[in-house]
């Protein structure tokens, strides 16, 4: 009997002890998981200190470190900006302007969130030429491309969160609407740098104190630029060029100047076929020759009229008829040429 109950208390120690380690590498384990995950919040804070807005530039080892190593549930959010240098030239992606509405969002949470809260979200940016693996692992074929990484998403191609056109469309706005529905944090006020520095607006307004008394003895005396005839007509004939170039639709729309051929990259495209479109050359051009056929009308009607010599007069008049004829000719072959539509003169019927 007394051997019997020495096996059974043996074996009641053994379970405890088994209990006690299992219990044990549990928590050591769960403590391992807690020590990893506060040296990786660590380790983005201090990266995100060492940049100007808060964008951490990552890799392909910074992506993995991260994302795909770091367990799940992670103590952290990503949102993720993919970038390409060689790409910067081409205006109509906007990437660099994007880009910086990124760093204005990126900032602005950092401002709007000193305690923990600053914690559960960073801001990173990838560039292609230097981690093409992970635009691959996302599945980043075109630009511009922003992703959200969740504390739970462990697929990154299927799962993360992309960032649609229309939350581009407000900038920085837009871009922390998307952030704060996505992971109920709140990213507070957009707070966009000032223009000018303090130190910038001081030396202006000395500037102009130094130079007001100045400016007021030329003003009664009469001799500013502004009582320059010359000017003035130099800045009637920008205004109408700047009119008739259609450059105000060229900035609204941001039109580049030019486009690379797409069968020819040595070659550059100034002149675009097709009425959706119009490049900045085109609108200069046709500006050009509009002004040229204005300054005409504007010397035969008030200089030439002064002239004496009648042979002269003559002389002259068939010249500036003939370039006109030329510009306006020219203008009526590049409108055909782009829309198709032609334009046909129609005699009256008495002289047919």
């Amino acid at each position: 009997m007394r051997s019997k109950s020495t096996m059974a208390v043996k074996s009641k120690l053994l379970s405890l002890l088994f209990l006690i380690a299992t219990l044990s590498s549990t928590f050591a384990a769960s403590f391992s998981d807690l020590d990893s995950d506060s040296d990786l919040v660590n380790e983005l804070v201090s990266l995100r200190s060492a940049t100007e807005s808060g964008v951490i530039h990552l890799d392909d080892h910074g992506i993995s470190k991260f994302l795909t190593s770091a367990s799940t549930p992670r103590p952290y959010s990503l949102l993720v900006f993919f970038d390409a240098t060689q790409l910067h030239s081409k205006t109509e992606l906007r990437l660099q302007e994007l880009r910086r509405e990124f760093g204005v969002v990126s900032a602005s949470y950092l401002a709007n969130n000193n305690g923990s809260e600053g914690t559960k979200l960073f801001f990173c940016e990838i560039e292609f030429s230097k981690s093409q693996s992970s635009f691959q692992l996302f599945g980043v074929n075109a630009l511009p491309h922003i992703r959200l990484v969740s504390p739970f998403i462990s697929n990154l191609r299927d799962e993360s969160g992309q960032m649609d056109q229309s939350d581009y469309s407000r900038l920085a706005e837009s871009m922390a609407e998307f952030v704060e529905q996505r992971t109920k944090l709140k990213v507070g006020p957009i707070q966009r740098p000032p223009f000018l520095s303090k130190s910038q607006i001081g030396v202006i307004v000395s500037l102009i104190v130094i130079a007001t008394p100045f400016v007021i003895k030329r003003i009664l005396r009469g001799e500013t630029l502004l009582h320059d005839h010359r000017l003035w007509l130099a800045g009637a004939i920008f205004v109408y060029f700047f009119s008739v170039a259609g450059t105000m639709h060229n900035i609204i729309r941001k039109m580049p100047m030019f486009l690379q051929d797409r069968n020819d990259p040595n070659k550059l495209v100034f002149f675009y076929q097709g009425s959706g479109m119009q490049l900045g050359a085109e609108g200069f051009a046709v500006g050009f020759l509009y002004t040229v056929v204005g300054l005409l009308l504007a010397f035969v009607t008030n200089v030439l009229v002064r002239v004496k010599n009648l042979n002269a007069q003559r002389l002259v008049m068939l010249l500036a008829l003939f370039i006109s004829f030329w510009a306006v000719k020219k203008v009526v072959y590049l409108d055909n040429w782009k829309t198709g539509y032609g334009i046909h003169p129609y005699w009256p019927s008495s002289w047919r």
